[in-house]
């Protein structure tokens, strides 16, 4: 078993600059498999990117064609790094480490080791690309896992079963992105927003589990989503607490049948039901039944929901608009 790096947590709060390509809009580096480009592996072209010594744009890795196999680790001192493909079916990057593999020291790596994309640096942003674990069904198995704050993926495919997107702190924007999972595979501390993406469920689970801090005003916030199955047999519920306070909102989301009528879940923890904070506004489609949701959860007035915009979520001390 190769070693397992232990990537330790980003704290850096910095501003952000708007991603770019390089000078003229060429690239600044780029991947290639079959080594047309000045780089095999997305890892080394992130070890060769200048971070918090390069210039006060995005660096851009453009990664031609291909499925690149192996951990990718974006350090907290590689600021302003864009990933960028071609479209996410055709550039995938892929690993197959899950909770229970051994480790060096023969014991589990655990779920926090698994993520085939960890992203610690601030400013990140990612285009057109395939973030998948193929573990399969066996437990924990992340395609990413995000700590850094201003985080940007547009047009990405996140692939998993288990906690495919461990989103663990700061602020996320995810544009027109499809995410496939079963159990848990939306999860964390951060405050992320999802913006017409596309939610497939690989079977039955749940497609939320929030840890929200207690003091943040928002966790998950899905708009102009739509939630469906791989097979009509899939059964979901859109969300349960991971810790007391979890935060997971639904803005005017299609939802299919897979969708359980109650679509919240305790995680048999009764006294979550108090603090947990669940909601939905102008949900639709067969999976959408107001009546049915269990009763802590809540709906949102029409001027409740009309409040809730990117910049009110994601905006911070900062402004930052993504």
């Amino acid at each position: 078993m190769k070693a397992i790096a232990f990537f330790l947590f980003a704290s850096a709060a910095i501003a952000a600059e708007a991603p770019g390509a390089g000078s003229g809009g060429v690239p600044d580096a780029v991947v290639a498999a079959d080594g047309s480009g000045q780089y095999l592996t997305v890892q080394e072209a992130v070890n060769a990117s200048p971070g918090v010594n390069g210039p006060p744009r995005a660096w851009t890795i453009l990664i031609k064609p291909g499925t690149y196999r192996g951990l990718v680790y974006v350090q907290r001192e590689k600021r302003r790094l864009h990933l960028l493909g071609t479209e996410p079916g055709s550039t995938i990057l892929t690993f197959d480490l899950y909770a229970s593999c051994p480790g060096p020291d023969g014991r589990p790596i655990g779920t926090f080791r698994t993520p085939t994309v960890q992203v610690d640096a601030d400013d990140f942003t990612a285009e057109n690309l395939t973030f998948a674990n193929s573990a399969g069904a066996r437990g924990q198995a992340l395609a990413v896992r995000v700590d850094g704050d201003r985080a940007i993926f547009r047009n990405c495919r996140f692939l998993g079963w288990q906690d495919t997107i461990l989103d663990n702190r700061g602020r996320h924007y995810y544009e027109r992105c499809t995410i496939y999972g079963a159990v848990d595979f939306i999860f964390g501390g951060a405050t992320s927003f999802f913006d017409h993406c596309q939610i497939v469920c690989r079977g039955d689970g749940y497609i939320t589990a929030p840890s929200t801090p207690p003091e943040q005003p928002f966790g998950f916030v899905f708009a102009d989503c739509s939630v469906e199955g791989e097979s009509g047999a899939v059964r979901t519920y859109l969300g349960r607490p991971w810790r007391p306070y979890g935060s997971s909102l639904f803005l005017r989301t299609r939802m299919s049948e897979v969708v359980r009528s109650s679509g919240w879940n305790n995680w048999e923890q009764p006294d979550r039901e108090k603090t947990a904070r669940f909601s939905e506004s102008a949900s639709f489609g067969a999976g959408a039944a107001p009546a049915a949701r269990v009763s802590w959860a809540r709906r949102l007035t029409d001027a409740e929901a009309a409040a809730i915009t990117i910049k009110r979520v994601l905006g911070g001390a900062d402004g930052w608009v993504p």
